[in-house]
């Protein structure tokens, strides 16, 4: 049975019992503030849970694309090491909404996993919530008791509130779970030791293979359970896992879930799978990898410095550092897998297919940045190796590698260990921990319990429609976090604020309470389903009915970016062509950005008709269609444009200015002449093959003129007021080239006639020509003499230094017959050097220069130099 088989039949299977399949949601979360990355196959139903919003269908079955790099077995450094542990991977699921419970769930899990995929009864097990004194739970006898009629007594196994006692978090809604484990050992290692001791022991052939929750209680922030009004169930089956128990092989990559990867990667870098642990565990590591990287690129999020981009390039780095370490790799060749992927498993994800040139370029771009990165990080690593005076480098030393420029600390201790040398693990553990502890504490957040007024099925968004509405308070939490410090979050029954998505930043503005009392909304974000009003401070009276006001100007400001993004689009399709699709896009009141796909910068004439292209439909005041509601179906048909990576449900909203439509939940104006104008500010790179595109409208336009023709004018001024000050200062340019080559020449003469000087200084100090001294030179002039020396003297050790407006400059010049002799490095002399004058540097080993802010440390520097001819 191929892997495409298994998921068809768990998805056909469901169908019989009457459940809607739906689509994978995007595994990277762009409205949800609480998470990164879709980690479970219940996020994307967590509004239900919560009793946010009412499903349309009450049951429901799918296969979720998922990523974690973290929690339960789930470390990133771990992946790859063992046979069964993933980054990215599919997870099997079916839901009820307060429908069916645990009498279905685990009957139907039994009938399909034994009768349909033909699973020996007799290699499986099941666990079951003993209970837990801490929250007052009694054991599940009613899971129990649907077990014990389908499974002998001694295949139940009860789990502890760690193992079978499910949480979407630390508040939320929970619940007892039942696992279903199998093992798949040989028959004569079962005789040996029986599988029920084996389970949840983290054996690698004795594995959890399903998990069914019963959620049926919420965790407060004091840690206590309430009852949930309505029961739900929410399962998950890891798909790899299935596909091994059903081929019959010990490990998750012996399945044709990963096997063409690897043999791709063998071919590749002609290292063989199977013959050696080193290069399994590297090979394995960048078949995983690469799905998550894939499916991530796929969905919109790109490789970057922080966040969940941040997630991403740190998958991708250690795939890179495995094949550069262990496979011998040292060009890119990870983006040469995505093709077989897409062939794979672009009929299950078609958005693998359809955005595979873009995958392959993203991919290909990091790998040469980061084998570049390698090679500096040996370099520094070299350095610092020369500079330890023990055979222990220093663990703050390597944090600074790793933190800095991006090189593997498990690398690092690798190359250490061939050269004789250890790490100090304390000490780089103690320095990362210091990090994170200061991350952590910059975005921590603590919330209380939602603090409930009244019960009310569905929050209603007016905000298209009306600025101003009279609410009523729902319900309100404290939170705290040390950035913002302490806010309220609150919950009206209907609101006008418009709340962080699809780009756009949420609304601000006030409450105004009956006596005139207002509390200001400084941020409105969407959370499960509902509008989340931030407010510093919470109203004297919750009961009472409110004005809520929103911030005309910002969010008109705001709306005239965000229709100027729909129509950018259009221009740039139109200017550039059909290729472009938007990756990205940032809508706030004094800016907008936009992110596209493209292969080259653009052209100043390009950006001149892409403005010109937005400027002539502001012009011809377009005015704004939209329709509500409509079948995404009919939307599509209708020619909207959707966005990769963006969750669509079956109803959609759609814009259209002209011929330029898309889905959008968006603000708008309503009309295209209220823009007023259009301005692109800049143009460049964020990846390979995306554009970035960052752009100002209406009011700021024309603060950008005014700024721009007051700089004219003062420009003008300093050139005593002429007709032509472009003419000006093309003539003020070429005025100052021609004064650069003489200062120049001048220095170069001036150099020359020191060189004598300083040869005669020279003195013999250990068998080496040596001189330390100040000099009135630049740079460059210090680096011509130097080097004008060096040529004439043998065995030369030079350090000068120069000081200009208020800045030390220190340049070290050892001749390279003394760099191999002496085991002399210049780089790491001036970097040592230069903390006499409050800077630092680096270089080659036979001429390094440092910079600083003090120049009085000059003389000091130049006597501690003798310390290294000693």
């Amino acid at each position: 049975m191929t892997s495409q088989e298994v998921r068809t039949q768990f998805l056909n299977f469901f169908k019989e019992k009457g459940h809607k399949i739906v689509p994978s949601a995007p595994m990277v979360m762009k409205d949800d503030p609480t998470l990164m990355f879709t980690n479970a196959g219940m996020n994307q139903f967590k509004e239900f849970f919560l009793g946010n919003s009412k499903p349309k269908h009450p049951r429901v079955a799918d296969t979720q694309k998922c990523l974690r790099v973290s929690g339960k077995h789930n470390d990133l450094e771990e992946v790859g090491k063992d046979t069964y542990h993933h980054t990215m991977f599919e997870m099997l699921g079916n839901w009820s909404f307060g429908d069916y419970f645990k009498k279905e769930a685990i009957q139907w899990a039994w009938e399909l996993l034994t009768e349909v995929y033909r699973i020996d009864k007799s290699s499986l097990y099941v666990s079951v919530f003993e209970g837990s004194d801490d929250d007052g739970l009694a054991m599940d006898q009613e899971a129990y008791d649907l077990w014990k009629a389908i499974v002998p007594k001694e295949r139940i196994i009860m789990g502890n509130k760690k193992d079978n006692f499910w949480e979407m978090g630390d508040q939320g809604p929970c619940g007892p779970c039942s696992e279903i484990h199998v093992d798949i050992r040989s028959a004569e290692e079962k005789k040996k030791v029986p599988g029920a001791s084996l389970v949840n022991q983290d054996h690698p052939q004795v594995v959890e293979i399903w998990n069914l929750v019963f959620m049926q209680f919420n965790r407060k922030a004091n840690g206590s359970l309430e009852v949930l009004p309505a029961k739900h169930i929410d399962t998950g089956m890891g798909f790899e896992r299935l596909c091994m128990v059903l081929k019959g092989v010990q490990s998750n990559y012996d399945t044709d879930v990963f096997t063409p990867l690897i043999r791709e990667i063998e071919v590749i870098t002609g290292k063989k799978y199977g013959k050696d642990e080193k290069t399994d565990i590297a090979i394995r590591v960048i078949a995983d990898h690469v799905r998550a990287v894939a499916f991530s690129i796929a969905d919109g999020q790109l490789p970057s410095n922080t966040g969940a981009g941040y997630v991403i390039r740190r998958i991708l780095r250690r795939a890179i550092r495995y094949g550069f370490t262990f496979l011998d790799t040292n060009k890119p060749f990870i983006y040469r897998l995505v093709k077989v992927l897409a062939e794979q498993m672009g009929k299950a994800f078609p958005e693998l297919k359809e955005q595979y040139q873009l995958i392959e370029n993203v991919i290909k771009e990091e790998e040469s940045s980061f084998l570049s990165t390698l090679e500096q990080g040996l370099v520094l690593l070299d350095s610092v190796i020369k500079s330890s005076k023990g055979k222990t480098i220093s663990g703050e030393k390597a944090f600074e590698l790793y933190d800095t420029f991006g090189f593997p600390i498990d690398l690092t201790s690798l190359i250490l260990e061939e050269k004789g040398y250890q790490l100090d693990v304390e000490g780089f553990n103690k320095a990362l921990q210091e990090q994170k502890d200061r991350s952590r504490a910059a975005s921590e957040v603590s919330k209380g319990d939602w603090t409930v007024l009244k019960q009310d099925s569905e929050q209603e968004f007016i905000g298209y429609d009306s600025l101003e509405a009279q609410v009523k308070l729902v319900k309100y939490r404290k939170i705290s976090s040390k950035k913002e410090g302490d806010q309220y979050q609150l919950v009206f029954n209907l609101t006008p604020f418009y709340a962080e998505g699809g780009g756009q930043v949420g609304d601000k503005g006030y409450l105004e309470a009956p006596n005139g009392d207002v509390t200001y909304i400084v941020d409105t974000k969407r959370e499960n389903n509902e509008s989340v009003h931030f407010a510093e401070s919470l109203p004297d009276n919750v009961n009472e009915t409110f004005k809520a006001v929103v911030d005309h100007k910002q969010r008109w400001r705001t709306a005239c970016n965000h229709t100027a993004t729909h129509l950018l689009h259009q221009a740039l399709r139109e200017v550039l062509g059909t290729h472009v699709e938007q990756k990205g896009s940032a809508v706030h009141s004094k800016y907008l950005r936009f992110d596209f796909s493209h292969f080259a910068k653009l052209s100043v004439e390009e950006l001149r008709k892409v403005e010109n292209f937005v400027n002539a439909r502001i012009d011809g005041h377009l005015p704004l269609e939209e329709h509500r509601n409509v079948p995404i179906k009919q939307a599509m048909e209708d020619g909207a444009m959707a966005l990769f990576g963006e969750k669509y449900g079956d109803t959609v909203r759609t814009i259209r200015f002209g011929q330029s439509i898309e889905l959008c939940g968006g603000t708008h104006v309503k009309n295209t002449g209220d823009i007023w104008h259009f301005k692109i500010v800049s143009e460049g790179a964020v990846a390979a093959g995306i554009r970035r595109i960052e752009a100002i409208t209406s009011d700021a336009v024309k603060e950008f003129y005014f700024t721009n023709n007051r700089m004219l004018f003062e420009i003008k001024d300093l050139l005593h007021n002429t007709p032509d000050p472009v003419k000006a200062v093309a003539s003020l340019q070429d005025e100052n080239t021609a004064l650069k080559k003489q200062v120049e020449q001048l220095l170069k003469d001036k150099a020359k006639g020191l060189k004598n000087d300083l040869i005669a200084e020279l003195k013999e100090l250990n068998g080496i020509q040596f001189l330390s001294k100040k000099v009135d030179l630049d740079a460059a002039g210090i680096k011509d003499l130097a080097f004008e020396i060096g040529g004439q003297v043998d065995n030369l050790f030079l350090l000068l230094a120069s000081e200009s407006e208020g800045k030390a400059l220190l340049s070290c010049y050892i001749s390279k017959e003394l760099v191999a002799a002496k085991n002399l490095n210049a780089g790491t002399i001036v970097r040592e050097l230069g903390k006499y004058i409050q800077g630092g540097g680096g270089g080659q080993p036979f001429f390094a220069t440092a910079g600083g802010k003090n120049p009085e440390g000059i003389p000091e520097a130049l006597d501690k130099v003798k310390d290294y001819l000693k």
